[in-house]
């Protein structure tokens, strides 16, 4: 084969005449002949290096399983992850730990932690199926519950990762939705005094939300969504920051920490209220830490061994969870020393802060612009799952393969009206949902809840008994399935608490009407 210079495309690679060329096909053909590509980075140069002829294994320029050469590390797994994890969740922690007090709230978020740690320390486990090291590489959350498990519960998995994915897409629009309204609810305080209620719907902001993620989610794929990723990280960072500095502010203003050991009282609340808001405060916590459907997506961006790439995650899975939580507990416990019983469900939208108005308005549009990219990054595998099955079905089909060149855009972006019809009416059908149900509190709660159980603890543990091949009723069998029993208790009790909370909003809500 004749060496020349490679442009890379992120889809594609075009040779120095111009062709364009299919960018798998080409590396398979050059490892045929004996030679591998050297991946420097999107729109770098493909640097043509040579290897022994007939060589397949690890190279240089290729992994083991034949994809270009990874480059991650312990710290940007732990970037990764700790990226994924901080978001609008953290805003609720304050109203949490008010549900249970200055004990048990803390405690439970620790509890919360543990949990996720040890269990995402078995999923990164289940990266490789056999051998840690040379094992078959499983590429996603789903390819690891298939690789480990069978039947039923593949489909199940399947379900319960797909409805998940939807119920965030409501959650998401819902609370950016809320942090626009916040910006001209605080303009209208600031003009016109707090006496003034400053009623506005809700509703404009969901559909301007809408619009915005129906442009987005044209994106083709996760490979060409980095930048918005950043930007959103650098958001999330950017409104939890504002929101502990203003709990420190009014902690210092307020001469004391408010709040009380066991959380909000009796005669605030009713006995069966305290009871619900509680259950629905472990639902809060748990959607707070929810990563597990992208560990195995992080883990598989991670350098080739030595040493293992499970003994990597593990080390980036202790640095992220513990910084996630020591952040958690500063803006949780600051919120709540802030405001005691009166701590609010969203930390910068309940307005329990008014002044700097200017402060809040900057971290309520940083909230906006995180939730518009972690809408993206969170739907990006209900989008390629359903394409993909469209191609199997329909391969012959102009409307489902086919693609159109823009000439208003870069050459890079090619329009597909498949694509183009089903993610504009997936963003519909859910911001028409968020219509209908915005109660950020209990939809966090509950998203929370129905995924903490059977995503993040019950089929980790499920393929690390399968993967280890731990025998039945053995002294670690039976501590698992007991670990797995009392969060599936914890899970169907949040769930209930949350569901109770919805209800109660549902009986004094009109859809559509303006906000108090």
């Amino acid at each position: 084969m004749v060496e020349k210079p490679w442009a890379l495309n992120l889809s594609s690679v075009y040779l120095e005449s111009g062709e364009k060329v299919n960018k798998r096909r080409l590396l398979q053909e050059m490892g045929a002949n004996g030679t591998v590509a050297k991946h420097y980075g999107q729109g770098a140069a493909m640097e043509v290096c040579s290897a022994e002829q007939g060589h397949t294994a690890a190279s240089k320029c290729f992994d083991d399983d034949g994809r270009i050469k990874r480059t991650g590390t312990m710290w940007t797994a732990s970037a990764h992850i700790i990226t994924a994890v901080i978001g609008s969740g953290v805003l609720s922690l304050a109203w949490a730990i008010a549900q249970l007090g200055w004990v048990a709230g803390p405690a439970v978020m620790l509890l919360f932690s543990l949990v996720t740690y040890y269990t995402s320390a078995l999923l990164s486990d289940c990266y490789r199926s056999g051998d840690e090291t040379t094992g078959k590489r499983n590429y996603t959350y789903m390819d690891a519950v298939n690789a480990n498990l069978s039947g039923v519960k593949v489909q199940i998995c399947g379900f319960l990762q797909y409805a998940n994915i939807v119920g965030v897409a409501i959650g998401y629009t819902i609370a950016a939705s809320i942090s626009m309204l916040a910006i001209k609810r605080a303009n209208c305080f600031h003009v016109d005094g707090h006496v003034n209620p400053c009623h506005i719907s809700s509703t404009p902001y969901m559909i301007i939300f809408g619009v915005a993620e129906i442009f987005f989610s044209q994106i083709p794929d996760f490979d060409q969504i980095s930048w918005l990723s950043i930007l959103a990280a650098i958001m999330s960072f950017t409104y939890s920051t504002i929101g502990l500095g203003l709990g420190i502010v009014q902690v210092v203003a307020n001469k004391g920490v408010k709040g009380s050991l066991t959380g909000i009282s009796i005669g605030v609340v009713t006995p069966m209220d305290k009871v619900w808001r509680s259950l629905q405060a472990f639902g809060d916590i748990a959607f707070a830490y929810s990563y597990s459907l992208i560990l195995i997506e992080i883990q598989d961006t991670l350098r080739a061994p030595p040493p293992s790439e499970s003994k990597v995650m593990r080390r980036a899975t202790v640095v992220s969870v513990a910084t996630t939580t020591l952040f958690y507990m500063l803006c949780g416990c600051m919120g709540y020393a802030a405001f005691g019983d009166n701590a609010p469900g969203n930390l910068l939208t309940g307005f329990g802060f008014y002044e700097p108005f200017w402060l809040l308005d900057i971290a309520n549009a940083a909230i906006a612009v995180h939730l518009v990219g972690a809408y993206q990054v969170y739907c990006q595998p209900l989008f390629a799952f359903v394409e993909k099955w469209a191609q199997q079905r329909w391969p012959d089909s102009s409307f489902i393969t086919g693609e159109i060149q823009l000439p208003i855009v870069s050459s890079g972006f090619k329009l597909n009206l498949f694509r183009l019809t089903w993610r504009s009416t997936f963003v519909v059908a859910t911001t028409v949902v968020s219509m209908l149900l915005p109660f950020f509190n209990d939809v966090v709660g509950f998203l929370g809840a129905i995924g903490f159980w059977p995503l993040t603890v019950y089929f980790p543990v499920e393929m690390y008994i399968v993967q280890k091949k731990i025998p039945k009723w053995s002294s670690l069998w039976v501590c698992l399935q007991l670990l797995s029993l009392g969060c599936l208790i914890i899970t169907i009790a949040s769930a209930a608490g949350s569901i109770a909370g919805i209800m109660s909003d549902l009986k004094v809500y009109k859809p559509f009407s303006t906000t108090d």
